[in-house]
């Protein structure tokens, strides 16, 4: 919670006379109202973060009032790897009537508190896998994973996780039992299969689950002889760190994965999170640098990855992630026109893809005081906001109604407010 600072009162004040604009010009060019912009002018009031974006936008400060009003880096979870993939027991209780839940033990650990007495299922005599059944369980799961992923879109994740944590097993076992060329893509697409558990993870918000999975990615494909899933890694991980606020390690870990040694797509994937850094830190120039090199790497990429790395929702990633920094850039009005044109772009059935940018567009719309609108374009969102239950999402959906709560007399805010309150409310354990 952003506490009272005098510091940063002062500062804006001097900015905004620099600028030779008065309380009240201010006020009209925020949509925030006179009293307070004078409470936190005067250290009274502590500023939101959205505030603090709209008026180093307006005042041209340069991300200056951002970094002021900023705390202290979040530091990113450890990841806490073992051994070897072959060394852990995987444990999963699957509920009829409540949450299932998986945990990794070392094998010593999971045969001394007696896991071995459970039923087990076996798999994987002394003999060689054939050819033909590597190949068959290797096209198989491709058309399942991008099946899992087109669900991924429209249902939450705890109705896909179980089969996604089997799946990833039993590639990673079949893998022990294939010839060499078999064993590289059987460990290549588990590797996906984990990296793709991890990012749902990270949706339900665990976060240390997430950065588990996600180095079982890592781990998993460097096995297969693929080391280029590692600055993949960095990209996830720069998107943990985004949703904590911490911009500083959102670009350092995204300028670490564009290694000229990795594939156009990851690279660019990796300059569109920088970007997303900076425009957290409200430097304009550079988040649009990051961008431009995002688009030259994009526009390299051979199509060679299968599975594709990332989004396969996003038409113009590029162009939905300059109207997603354009938000955080203090910018408004054109973050709202970017994404009305790049959500035109998105198929109905990307749910999660449609809820995620619709509500950054709707908190855009807020932000530039057109109320009425952002009601009209969050309604129909909510249906699909309550079916994906993404802790991201969530993020933006609070950040959003504490928006329309400053105008509890609006008859379009007093219609949304219960269905807002009930989906952003904190999950009970």
């Amino acid at each position: 919670m952003p506490q009272p600072s005098t510091g940063f009162g002062e500062e804006l004040r001097k900015r905004r006379l620099d600028n030779g604009l008065s309380l009240t010009a201010l006020s009209a060019a925020v949509h925030y109202s006179k009293a307070q912009l004078s409470k936190v002018e005067r250290g009274i009031k502590a500023p939101s973060r959205d505030l603090v974006r709209l008026c180093d936008a307006v005042l041209r400060a340069d991300g200056a009032l951002v970094a002021l009003a900023t705390g202290p880096a979040t530091e990113t979870p450890p990841v806490q790897t073992a051994d070897g993939i072959n060394e852990e027991e995987w444990t999963m209780q699957l509920s009829p009537d409540g949450p299932s839940w998986f945990q990794p033990v070392g094998r010593r650990q999971a045969v001394g508190a007696g896991a071995a007495s459970l039923m087990r299922l076996p798999m994987g005599g002394p003999g060689p896998l054939a050819p033909s059944a590597g190949e068959g369980m290797l096209e198989a799961s491709r058309s399942l994973f991008t099946h899992y992923r087109r669900l991924g879109q429209s249902v939450e994740p705890g109705f896909l996780l179980p089969g996604l944590i089997a799946q990833t097993h039993t590639l990673r076992e079949l893998s022990a039992h294939a010839d060499d060329g078999t064993r590289r893509d059987l460990m290549a697409l588990g590797s996906r299969y984990a990296e793709y558990v991890g990012w749902l993870m990270q949706e339900t918000g665990d976060e240390r689950a997430a950065l588990w999975w996600t180095q079982r990615a890592v781990d998993l494909a460097a096995a297969g002889g693929d080391r280029t899933l590692g600055g993949y890694a960095l990209v996830r991980r720069a998107l943990i760190t985004l949703y904590q606020d911490d911009a500083a390690q959102t670009v350092a870990l995204a300028q670490r994965a564009q290694s000229g040694t990795l594939p156009p797509r990851i690279r660019g994937l990796a300059a569109q999170r920088e970007a997303q850094g900076h425009a957290l830190a409200g430097d304009s120039d550079a988040c649009r640098r990051a961008l431009d090199r995002a688009r030259t790497f994009l526009a390299r990429q051979d199509g060679a990855d299968t599975p594709v790395i990332g989004s396969m929702h996003l038409p113009d990633s590029v162009g939905m992630v300059t109207g997603w920094c354009l938000v955080d850039l203090g910018r408004p009005r054109e973050a709202a026109e970017e994404l009305d044109r790049q959500l035109a772009l998105v198929s109905r059935d990307a749910v999660r893809t449609q809820v995620r940018y619709g509500v950054r567009r709707a908190l855009a719309y807020a932000s530039d005081g057109e109320i009425d609108h952002a009601c009209e374009v969050t309604a129909p969102l909510l249906d699909g906001v309550a079916a994906v239950r993404s802790a991201t999402v969530t993020i933006d959906l609070r950040r959003l109604a504490r928006f329309l709560a400053r105008h509890p007399n609006h008859s379009a805010v007093r219609r949304l407010a219960p269905r807002l309150g009930t989906l952003t409310r904190p999950p009970t354990s």
